[in-house]
């Protein structure tokens, strides 16, 4: 008999079904034993019953995550968890589980981060870390249908290059036969060369940076949603990701009530649109809170969340930036070339966002490189797309971990991640 998920068995009543999942504990209580059984959509109680459960049965001796499978009925229980319970003919053993558990997958007991990630195959069983990725799996979800049902088509970049695509960041090198090659730090210069050709595109691809932090809000491997649309400027390009932001929690507030729950989180949609505020705007809200900060610096994470309480909204845009803290394919003010055209999106006191307008003129881009400090020969490719007909576009992009750690309330993009690679971590 083909196996059906715990859920679905709560809607047949009386029919005989075959369910699979592992062993969440087992109680005997004189002459009955019970059986908690869980999948992926919930749990339900095994109920053994003399005279009504086979003699062999009694004599199975069950563990914690022992994966069992059990053919037989389901009934309404007033005493059950859930008011269902199940009623076994026959219950087979499909793998044995080793004890003791290295952590407790009721959650009830708490386990370090650190041994929560050496056993993330378990740890994805625990209620809190299962609604983590269930929520993240939503914002995905989101992302693509909202800009497919919108005319944006999903691209697929390379994640092996062959010199920087944004300067800056130190690079993983890796040996590419006879040449060496880089792995990617964006997906930057590609999604710009397909934007320029198919006007609305957007990616979810891995990037990877190799700066040797080690904080809280850091790795050196992550997954980035992009956007790049041509015929737009940062204005354009900020409305969709605000409209893409307040869609995508509208789906996980819609679609994750119970995770939300276990997590204790409460998801409020921002009303649109955000409130923007400039960069220099934001350097003078901190300068009126006391803060130590110079025109011309970036701003910390304690900063971040300052301006979330100092501008009194959820999320907002900060814009207009000076052009040394933005790459060198961001647009510059005709009137003032010190500041881009670029934005950042705060939303829950973090970055989750940036993005600006491109330079779609090969002589500016070759001149800002030159400012960057950077070799134009290394961007022959690229700089040459935009000698054919290239019309203005910009773009943005999401850090997936990042929007997570917002949406769940993690104070640690660890959480966040399946499995995190950062300076100390490569397994599992």
């Amino acid at each position: 008999m083909e196996r059906i998920s715990i859920e679905e068995a709560m809607r047949r009543l009386g029919e005989e079904v075959t369910i699979a999942g592992w062993v969440s504990r087992v109680r005997d209580i004189g002459n009955i034993k019970f059986i908690l059984l869980r999948d992926i959509t919930g749990e339900i109680q095994i109920t053994l019953k003399p005279g009504e459960a086979e003699p062999s049965l009694w004599e199975l001796k069950l563990g914690r995550e022992d994966v069992i499978s059990a053919t037989g009925k389901v009934r309404a229980s007033e005493i059950a968890h859930r008011g269902f319970e199940f009623i076994p003919e026959r219950i087979s053993i499909l793998n044995r589980s080793k004890q003791p558990l290295p952590l407790d997958v009721s959650g009830h007991v708490k386990a370090e981060l650190e041994t929560r990630l050496n056993y993330r195959f378990m740890d994805l069983r625990t209620p809190r870390t299962k609604a983590i990725f269930r929520i993240q799996h939503e914002l995905l979800v989101a992302f693509r249908r909202f800009l497919t049902e919108r005319g944006y088509m999903e691209i697929q970049p390379p994640c092996i290059i062959s010199s920087a695509s944004e300067g800056g960041a130190e690079l993983f090198r890796i040996p590419y036969f006879e040449r060496e090659a880089y792995l990617a730090q964006s997906p930057q210069l590609y999604k710009q060369m397909c934007a320029i050709s198919l006007e609305r595109v957007y990616t979810v691809v891995p990037v990877w940076r190799a700066e040797k932090f080690n904080t809280p809000t850091h790795l050196n491997e992550v997954r980035q949603m992009d956007v790049e649309q041509a015929f737009a400027d940062d204005e354009d390009v900020m409305r969709v990701l605000e409209e893409t932001l307040a869609y995508m929690l509208e789906n996980v507030k819609r679609r994750c009530s119970k995770e939300l729950d276990t997590l204790g989180r409460t998801i409020k949609v921002p009303h649109l649109p955000l409130k923007r505020i400039s960069y220099s705007e934001a350097i003078e809200l901190l300068r009126s809170s006391e803060e130590e900060i110079r025109w011309g610096d970036d701003f910390t994470k304690s900063q971040e969340t300052k301006l979330t309480s100092l501008v009194g909204e959820e999320a907002f845009f900060i814009k207009d930036w000076p052009s040394t803290l933005k790459p060198f394919y961001a647009m510059p003010h005709r009137d003032n070339p010190e500041l881009v055209h670029a934005f950042d999106l705060i939303y829950g006191g973090i970055e989750v966002s940036s993005g600006t307008q491109r330079i779609h003129h090969p002589e500016l881009l070759i001149s800002q490189l030159k400012k960057k400090g950077l070799d134009p020969e290394s961007f022959t490719h690229y700089i040459e797309c935009f000698r054919y007909g290239a019309p203005p576009h910009a773009g943005w992009s999401i850090g997936l971990e990042r929007l997570t750690m917002a949406v769940t309330g993690m104070s640690n993009i660890r959480e966040c991640c399946m499995f995190p690679r950062d300076r100390d971590r490569l397994v599992p």
